[in-house]
């Protein structure tokens, strides 16, 4: 069903989604660590919308690859934080330069790109390998499971525009520029999660400014709600069978939401993410949702200032320029 405020959500969706935390539902009231790392190695196919042609559901495969790949990447560039600052900098340039070369080239854009900011919280260690080893069997379980689900007559959707290659230049030095600055001061403050601030500017900025304002208030409410929910629900201190019971109805919303108008995907992402913080180390849940809070409001503060303000202040001063020339 679609309602008027910008809400979809399809049972078919939600069914589908718990068929992909399956895995993790049965395997959390034995392990919960593992369970929620198995349910995050399935977010990124539970994030992606479903493709009607069976066919076309192999970018599945491709999508949770890329987001293996790019956490690697950032969790290797993190280990040192100059060479993180500058990698993710050239990174956004160069993904937003390329990113009219077709289908690959976009989601390098809007998917390797945010999970190489995330990457920055792990620095190479084996947690960073172990989580992009869920990916990718997660990837390839939700593969293998969307099989099963009935082909559908629709069309596929319009290509998304791409600026031309000087406005996405110019996008990308602004881009690489926030989210180098959000990785800086997150090394700078030593900030137990640096990925955090810089993936929420690289999941926000878009050239257009319309999608900008619009992500940027949908990431920032979506996460406080999705932090909030997690934090509330390690203080009622749950079994792992009921973690379990709950990351299928999570996974399954995420799932069924997913051609939702509204950015509502950080706040299931958001929940699971920072669940599995919650179980796997020591620390406080009010503190934890503030450190979630904080550093994506950062993020998106900078996004904002990057990718609206600065924009806008380069087109006054062309303006005053060609109106002096004539």
């Amino acid at each position: 069903m679609d309602d008027q405020t910008g809400l979809t959500w399809r049972w078919s969706r939600f069914a589908l989604g718990v068929a992909f935390a399956l895995p993790a539902v049965v395997v959390t009231p034995f392990s919960s660590t593992l369970g929620l790392a198995l349910a995050v190695g399935v977010l990124p196919a539970a994030a992606f919308r479903l493709p009607p042609r069976r066919r076309g559901r192999a970018v599945i495969l491709l999508v949770g690859t890329l987001s293996a790949v790019g956490l690697l990447v950032g969790s290797l560039l993190a280990t040192v934080p100059a060479v993180a600052v500058v990698g993710v900098f050239v990174s956004a340039v160069l993904a937003c330069i390329n990113a009219a070369h077709g289908r690959v080239a976009q989601l390098v854009l809007v998917l390797v790109l945010p999970m190489i900011g995330i990457g920055l919280s792990f620095s190479w260690s084996p947690a960073a390998v172990g989580l992009s080893a869920c990916i990718v069997v997660g990837t390839l379980y939700a593969w293998l499971v969307s099989l099963l689900w009935p082909e559908r007559d629709e069309p596929p959707p319009a290509p998304t525009p791409v600026p031309r290659r000087r406005a996405m230049l110019v996008y990308g030095l602004l881009l690489g520029t926030a989210a180098a600055i959000a990785a800086a001061m997150g090394f700078l403050l030593d900030l137990e999660h640096v990925g955090w601030a810089t993936a929420a500017v690289l999941l926000v900025m878009r050239p257009v400014r319309g999608q900008l304002i619009a992500r940027s208030i949908g990431r920032a409410i979506s996460v406080l709600v999705g932090a909030l929910a997690a934090a509330a629900f390690a203080l009622l201190a749950p079994g792992d069978l009921l973690i379990g019971m709950v990351i299928g109805v999570v996974v399954g919303a995420l799932c069924a939401s997913q051609e939702s108008r509204w950015y509502v995907a950080p706040g299931f992402t958001t929940f699971i993410a920072l669940t599995f913080i919650l179980v796997s180390s020591s620390g406080a849940p009010g503190a934890r949702f503030l450190e979630r809070a904080g550093e994506t409001l950062l993020g998106v503060g900078l996004a904002l200032f990057f990718g609206a303000a600065v924009p806008s202040l380069l087109s006054l001063l062309s303006r005053r320029r060609r109106s002096r020339s004539i």
